[in-house]
Parts: structure tokens; sequence; C-alpha cells
């Protein structure tokens, strides 16, 4: 048996951080602990840590002990692993599959191998072993048909978020006041606001330095092409497909596309853009809002409301949400919301040997107990019960990003198969980010998403020949566009038959057929 770390000993030695449980109602196995390998690769934890107090708390309920042999990481950081994909096809190579791998983007790696005996089927299992995650998937069999690959069998539990909304449009409406402005209605309001920005000085520092539109990830620009009823991409994932009315189609090859870039070309060259939004990256948001630049945006709506607190600095600081404006047709679309499915989470290693009690440890975590814990940290620890929910500890909230915080006790852990309770972020959630909640709650901006496919063989074959030679031309045509080295409108013909010549209708012909098997019912 493992020695605990010292969070472990005393988290097992007192009563103050979390209840007993004394019927033993969560216990897989008797007597000695069973101990289960596991490779766990993610950006933000390059490896499964056994002293997380969560692991521990779980491993004192289940007496299911996990033993990281995670190979292929970036030891040296626990903020960023660029080799997750290397790792796992590493410890493919190895040919030794622990009893549990979990990974970022698991799905098309599980279900591509195993089909070959590298990973079991799920589907038995779960029906005979595990009924928490039967309930689950009885109450949403779109969950179900999503994570079924070609063959019928489902081999990986996922990270399933909660909650609808994600991003949303924000402004700086102390701007909008001083300059005597409505919040925009439309996208020609929008682009009016914006062109206000650029030219009437609202930081009052007599300097046209003002960045009326910025964004952290590049793609969130793009996403701009919905106002001119254009379209990004089907999921919560950038550049992905779509489904329109039961037909497999790609947004980068629309008119309504074509139309948008155009104009956000447009935008671009005369500065209502920020200049750098391919290069500045994730500290656009930081940089350009507490430097007293950034105007607008498209981002998530806790983090993003958080900057409120510049007011303490800029006089009158303010970023709200706003509607989605209204396209040019005067729809009002949110292409951005939660996917209810991730292609995270874990699975069951070809030669595990215990798969029950693996499959039942799966299944904790879908437990009232189990769910708590993985959404919340440990009682008494990082949250208390309060009228029967879990509150945060104020020490706990004020320690840092919560987020953050939760990662580094081995919560909200994306290679982990769970069900994300969405309570834990409204509770760091401030009154804008709540105030655009509610405001988008009153719209019907959502659409429906992309949930993806799974191949079998030969479509995997078509797609892994074409796609990315298509999607590479995609982005390279997109970003020249935007930059103003071509035009889009002069080249949209050429751009389409060059599409064919790379095989765009291969890949759709593949992804259709999966498409229908998958979905058919």
């Amino acid at each position: 048996m493992r020695k605990l770390s010292l969070a472990a000993a005393i988290l097992a030695a007192t009563a103050l951080h979390a209840p007993a449980y004394a019927d033993g109602h969560l216990q897989i196995v008797e007597g000695d602990p069973l101990e289960l390998t596991i490779q766990m690769n993610h950006a933000r934890y390059p490896v499964y840590k056994e002293d997380w107090p969560v692991e521990q708390q779980a491993r004192e309920w289940t007496n299911i002990h996990l033993v990281d042999v995670t190979v292929g990481a970036n030891m040296t950081s626990d903020s960023e692993n660029t080799g997750r994909t290397e790792a796992l096809n590493l410890m493919l190579a190895s040919g030794n599959i622990p009893d549990i791998v979990g990974s970022s983007r698991i799905k098309d790696f599980v279900n591509q191998y195993g089909p070959e005996g590298a990973f079991m089927p799920l589907n038995d299992l779960i029906e005979e072993h595990a009924p928490n995650l039967k309930a689950f998937f009885d109450e949403k069999p779109h969950i179900r048909s999503a994570l079924t690959a070609a063959d019928g069998n489902m081999y990986y539990i996922p990270y399933l978020p909660d909650g609808k909304y994600g991003r949303a449009y924000w402004i700086r409406t102390d701007w909008l006041d001083k300059l005597g402005l409505d919040v925009p209605e439309t996208v020609d309001e929008y682009e009016a606001v914006l062109r206000a920005f650029k030219t009437q000085d609202p930081n009052g520092n007599g300097e046209a330095d003002e960045v009326p539109f910025f964004a952290r990830q590049w793609p969130e620009f793009i996403r701009l092409v919905t106002l001119w009823d254009g379209r990004s991409s089907g999921s919560d994932t950038y550049h992905d497909f779509m489904v329109v009315d039961g037909e497999l189609q790609h947004p980068y090859a629309g008119e309504g596309y074509r139309d948008g870039i155009s104009n956000l070309a447009r935008w671009y060259a005369e500065g209502l853009v920020d200049t750098e939004v391919f290069t500045r990256g994730s500290s656009a948001r930081d940089f350009l809002l507490s430097e007293n630049l950034g105007g607008s945006t498209h981002d998530w709506f806790a983090s993003t409301s958080g900057y409120n607190r510049l007011s303490s600095e800029i006089d009158g600081f303010a970023f709200k949400a706003f509607a989605p404006p209204a396209s040019v047709s005067g729809k009002r679309i949110e292409e951005h919301r939660r996917i209810p499915i991730k292609p995270d989470g874990w699975a069951i290693g070809g030669f595990n040997k215990h798969p029950v009690e693996t499959i039942k440890y799966f299944d904790f975590w879908f437990t009232e107990e189990g769910r708590r814990l993985a959404n919340f940290g440990v009682e008494g620890m990082h949250y208390d019960m309060v009228d029967g929910k879990a509150i945060f500890k104020q020490e706990f909230l004020d320690a840092g990003p919560v987020n953050r915080s939760l990662y580094q006790v081995g919560s909200q852990l994306q290679g982990r198969g769970y069900f994300q309770d969405y309570n834990y972020e409204i509770q760091w959630s401030n009154e804008f980010a709540l105030e655009g909640i509610a405001l988008y709650d009153e719209g019907d901006y959502l659409i429906d998403q992309f949930l993806g496919v799974a191949f079998n063989p030969e479509e995997q074959k078509v797609y892994d020949k074409y796609w990315g030679s298509v999607r590479d031309y995609m982005l390279e045509r997109q970003q020249a566009w935007i930059l103003g080295s071509a035009d889009v409108m002069a080249e949209w013909d050429d751009y389409q038959a060059q599409l064919e010549k790379l095989g765009l209708s291969q890949v759709l012909e593949v992804m259709q057929s999966a498409y229908n098997r998958q979905y058919s019912n």
C-alpha cells in the first residue's frame, strides 16, 4: 500500500474535512485496497497526482487506489503539456496500457484503437455494474449516441460540461455613456459604436489609442461572421463542421461566411479590430482592459465579468455583456454554448484485470457524493454544506482563480469522466456575469451543436487523407483575406474549386455516412 501524503493523512485523521459515510455504501472492494494504474494527460495537469486531496478522499470512500504510471508528459510544468497526443501514442507503442487512461481529446483515439483491443467496450459493463452511469445515459440518449464508436460500442466515459452559456458579447458601457451612445442592437449599430470608440477618444487621454474590438483567441474574431449570417463553427471547437437540417456542412464553405470575412477584412483595415488580433494571444484581455484601451470582445461570462474590479483603478470602468447584435437579415444568434459532451475523459485499458471494479469506480463519480467531490473538492476543506448545497469556503474563493485552485486539489479534471455541476461556477460569477446570463436567458439565441462522429476504418482513411490539407488551406486563405493580401470576393470561385480539388466533398461524404449511422435513432 502506497504511503499517504501529509495532506491525505490529515484528511483521513480528522472528521472535520469530510463525512465518514460509516455505512460504507461507496466502498467498491473489501479488505486490502485495490490498486489500479492510471495514465492521465492534460494541459492543466500533465500527470495524475496521487496526493490530490480529492483523490485521497476517493480512495478512502471506494478503497480503490489509483497509481500514476503516466508516460510521455511534460513533467516540468503543471501549466502546459503540449504532448498529449504524443503521450497517448507513446503509451500505445510501449505496449503497456494502464488499467485507466485519462486524457484530453481521447475520444478519437479510443474509438480507433478500442475495436482493436487496446481499450475495453463499456456497454455491457455499464448495463450490469454501473447503475448511475446507466441512469444518466438512459435519461440522455443523445449523449450515448455521441459516445458510440462505429462498431456500436462505447469506449470512454466523458467529461460532461453543465450549463448552457459560455461566451457572450461584452462592451465598455461607460464609454457608451461618455459618447452618448446606446448599446448596439444590430450589426450596423455595432460597427458605428466601434468606429466611435476608434475616433472619439472615449478613454480621454487625447490619443487615438483605443482598440475597439479585441479577442484573446483569434477565432473569436472570425466568429463575428455570424453578423453577416455566416458561421465559424458547428460546436464549441473552433473550425468544426456543422449540421444543417441533418446535412453535414463546413461553415468555411458558405456564402454567409464569405460575406462575413469580406466585412471583417474591412473592419480590420479600418482599425476597428486589434491589429495584433492574430498574435497578441491570451494576454489581450488583461492588457487592453487594464490599460483602458479595449472596447469590446466576445469571451466567457465568469472570467470576463471579473474585470469590473478595474473600476477601483479606472474611474467609471464598466464592462458588461450585451445581447448578440442582429445580423444583416435580422437574426440574433450566439454561436458558442457549452457543449454537453467533450472528447475528454477516461477509458479502461484492454489489459485491465479488474474491469468490473473499474467500471464501478467510474460509476462512483456519478453518485451524489462522487459528483460533488469532482466538482467542489473535499467537504470541510474546500466547501461546506449549507441548506443541502455545496458552498465554497470564503478563503478558498479568495485564494485566486477558483478553477485553478480546483485543478490543484484534483477537482474539475477533464481527464476524468464526470458530470460537471454548473453551481460551482455560479459561486464565483459576480453580478455582472449573472446579469449577462439573465439577459441571454431572455432571448432565444443559442443554436444546436454538432456532437461529432465516429468513423469506421474506411471512413477514417478518407478523412485522414483529405481533411488536414483542406483545413490548412481554409485557414491560410482566411488569414490572407483578413490581413488584406487577397480579396475573398474576387477569389471565392477559385477557393470553392480548390476545396473540391483538395477533397472537401469526400470528407463530407464520409462524415455524413458516419453521422447517419451514429444518430439514426
